[in-house]
């Protein structure tokens, strides 16, 4: 009598592996409810549902890292969501708040700024691993990052929670607003990723007080926190030019060899 030969057992994923791809999806949760805020006309419901998915996103990578729960999987994902929540949300968000009063104009604009995520994902996905970028470069992203793009694109609206209605929300300046973050998603324009930054010890203190304060700020003035939010963002990217460029003619330096003696 012959006994069925018995099939190996494939083990189980352990539930810390589980997280950061949870937390991934409930990131695209977020961004999708920002949409259905949006077409019950909740402004503040909507950004708020957009900042919550971009926490979310900030913490699903590093909390991966952190458990050895890192996997294509997770990293294509990811990619996914980002595009849902920070490509087609705050498209359709800043549509139905005030673009759709420019008609097909401000249609063809919000399709621009998801088509240029989406190009700016597929980028970054070809660039991870890429055995050739100099060691400098791993500090630095190359265009503004698409939760960074969402926030920017809707800083009129939360220009307009925070001062009022009359500049901010008119369909020609965030046409303005959608046209410069657009361009600075598939730039390479170098900006700060804060990735690979080590903080000094003397230094964890104060970072962890200012964060406190933040903190506060977000939940007490918080569409004033986010309004200076991003404009320290853009203030920022000449400093990241300067700085990437800096350490880019450092390298150079290095690795050019010294002139032969005559």
């Amino acid at each position: 009598m012959f006994r069925r030969k018995r099939q190996p057992r494939i083990p189980g994923l352990s539930v810390k592996r589980l997280i950061p791809n949870i937390m991934t999806l409930l990131a695209l949760c977020a961004g999708l409810t920002s949409i259905r805020f949006a077409v019950h006309g909740l402004w503040r419901e909507a950004v708020i549902a957009t900042v919550l998915a971009a926490i979310l996103d900030g913490l699903d990578g590093r909390v991966a890292r952190l458990l050895h729960g890192t996997s294509k999987f997770g990293a294509e994902l990811d990619s996914l969501s980002d595009f849902v929540s920070f490509g087609v949300a705050p498209a359709m968000v800043l549509y139905f708040w005030t673009m759709r009063e420019a008609g097909g104009f401000g249609w063809a604009l919000v399709l621009l700024f998801s088509v240029c995520c989406a190009l700016r994902l597929a980028r970054f996905n070809t660039m991870i691993g890429e055995p050739d970028l100099p060691s400098y470069a791993g500090n630095f992203f190359t265009g503004v990052p698409a939760p960074a793009a969402a926030g920017l694109a809707l800083l009129p609206l939360i220009c307009t929670i925070q001062f009022g209605e009359g500049f901010f929300d008119r369909p020609g300046f965030v046409a303005l607003v959608l046209l410069g973050v657009s361009f600075l998603m598939v730039s390479k324009i170098p900006t700060y990723s804060f990735k690979k930054v080590r903080v000094p010890h003397k230094w964890v203190l104060p970072i962890l007080l200012v964060v406190g304060v933040f903190a506060a700020f977000l939940v007490t003035e918080p569409w004033l926190t986010l309004t200076v939010l991003g404009t320290l963002y853009l203030a920022s990217l000449p400093s990241a030019v300067s700085s990437y460029r800096r350490l880019k003619a450092q390298a150079d330096r290095a690795t050019t060899p010294p002139p032969a003696a005559g």
